[in-house]
């Protein structure tokens, strides 16, 4: 990593510029979306660069920076985006029912899958192609909750106002969404089962 104080801004894009796109890319899942953040994010770096003190390096403050970037696209498709149905909850609309996984002691029917050490996983280029696949899959609400929790971790508080949901909203729909990921990422391969 360079020195904060050695990179110019005229750097920025060469040095950060494909670390800034994996990480926008992985959140919002979109490359029209994400180059665009990024774009508003170096913008906004080059305006605020004289107020940057270097107390992080210069590729920390830039992600700072993008996480907002970020946020705000959400809060622009979430004001945009029409209504999806309330009943989010509701039995009708269960997309994974815990019989599907669970015996009648509350065990797992299959094996659980082993992936290993999650740092050694995720730096494997196949992992993150499986992985980003399996976001693609879920519904786009189920895909964002899981992103805003679990990646950018923000509290349960803020995925409320941002998502308009309720607090047992959120739990369900991360719920769906972690089963939903666990599902496909076994079928394609992404985990051992464990003996």
């Amino acid at each position: 990593m360079s020195d904060t104080t050695s990179e110019s801004p005229e750097t920025w894009l060469e040095q950060h510029g494909s670390a800034l796109y994996r990480f926008a890319m992985l959140r919002l899942r979109d490359a029209n979306k994400a180059e665009e953040v990024v774009q508003d994010t170096l913008v906004a770096a080059l305006q605020a660069h004289a107020r940057f003190n270097g107390g992080a390096s210069v590729r920390t403050w830039l992600i700072g920076i993008l996480k907002h970037k970020i946020m705000d696209q959400f809060r622009h498709e979430a004001r945009e985006a029409p209504l999806e149905s309330p009943d989010l909850v509701s039995a009708d609309n269960d997309l994974f029912a815990d019989e599907d996984f669970f015996d009648a002691n509350g065990s797992w029917r299959e094996k659980v899958s082993d992936w290993g050490n999650p740092e050694d996983s995720l730096a494997r280029s196949q992992l993150i192609a499986i992985l980003q696949r399996c976001l693609d899959a879920l519904p786009e609400r189920l895909g964002r909750l899981f992103m805003l929790r679990e990646v950018m971790e923000e509290s349960t508080e803020t995925i409320c106002q941002e998502m308009e949901i309720s607090p047992t909203n959120v739990w369900t729909m991360l719920y769906r969404a972690r089963m939903g990921l666990r599902q496909c990422l076994d079928q394609n391969g992404a985990g051992r089962a464990r003996n």
